[in-house]
C-alpha cells in the first residue's frame, strides 16, 4: 500500500490534527482536551458540523477560542472530566497532551468513560532521529516533534509507539486504529509502515474501552 498523504483543506491545521480531523465522523460530539487556540474545533465545526467543546488551561488561548465562537472551558482536564456524564461525547481528543499528564492512566479512564472513542497522538521518543541524537551528542534530543530543551519542556514523560501498545494491555484499552507518520515539507504527513517504532516520529491512535 502506498504511503498515506494526509492532506485536506485544513489550511493552518498541524499535520497530526489533519489526521485526527479525518477520523471524526460528521455531526459528531467532540471533546478536545487541551484544545489550545481551537483550530481543530473550528475546522470540525465549519467542515463537518461537529458539536465541539474544548478544555484549555491557558487563559489567552481560551479567549482566542471564544472570539471564534467556540465553546471552551477554562480549566484543568484532570479536574474537569469527572463532572461530565458517561458517553456524553462520540470522540475525546488528546493531541500532544498525554505526555504532559501527571496521571495518564486516570486521564484515559475518564476519556473512555465520557467518550465512546478516544483519539490520542504523541511524538515517538524512540524514533531513529532521537536515538542518533542521544547516541552521538550525549544530550537530551531536540527535534521538530520534541522542540524543547530539558529545562523548559512541558513533557513530564516520554514514550514510544511500542510503549503505548504495551500500555494498552496494562490499563487496559483497545486500539482500534493507528497511524505512524512523519511530517512532510508541504505540511501533510506520510505514513510509515516499515519499522514504525524506529522510523516514525509521531503516532496517532484511536482507542475504546476494553
Amino acid at each position: 500500500m502506498a504511503a498515506e498523504h494526509c492532506t485536506d483543506s485544513g489550511h493552518d491545521l498541524r499535520f497530526d490534527l489533519r489526521i485526527v480531523a479525518s477520523w471524526i465522523e460528521p455531526g459528531s460530539r467532540v471533546l478536545d482536551l487541551g484544545c489550545a487556540d481551537g483550530k481543530l474545533l473550528r475546522f470540525l465545526r465549519d467542515t463537518k458540523g461537529v458539536q465541539g467543546l474544548g478544555i484549555e488551561h491557558d487563559e489567552d488561548e481560551v479567549v482566542s477560542c471564544v472570539a471564534q465562537g467556540l465553546s471552551v472551558i477554562h480549566g484543568d482536564i484532570n479536574t474537569e472530566l469527572p463532572g461530565f456524564p458517561d458517553k456524553a461525547f462520540d470522540y475525546v481528543v488528546v493531541s500532544q497532551t498525554l505526555q504532559q499528564a501527571y496521571e495518564p492512566t486516570g486521564l484515559l479512564h475518564q476519556m473512555l468513560r465520557v467518550g465512546r472513542r478516544g483519539i490520542v497522538s504523541f511524538p515517538n521518543f524512540c524514533c531513529l532521529q532521537v536515538r542518533l541524537q542521544m547516541a552521538f551528542s550525549g544530550h537530551v534530543p531536540v527535534t521538530p516533534e520534541l522542540p524543547y530543551q530539558w529545562y523548559n519542556t512541558p513533557n513530564i514523560r516520554v514514550l514510544s509507539l511500542e510503549d503505548f501498545k504495551t500500555y494498552s494491555r496494562a490499563v487496559p484499552f483497545a486500539i482500534t486504529r493507528s497511524l505512524a507518520v512523519n511530517p512532510a515539507s508541504d505540511g501533510s504527513a506520510r505514513e510509515v509502515r516499515f519499522w514504525p517504532n524506529l522510523l516514525a516520529s509521531y503516532g496517532i491512535f484511536m482507542i475504546t474501552a476494553a
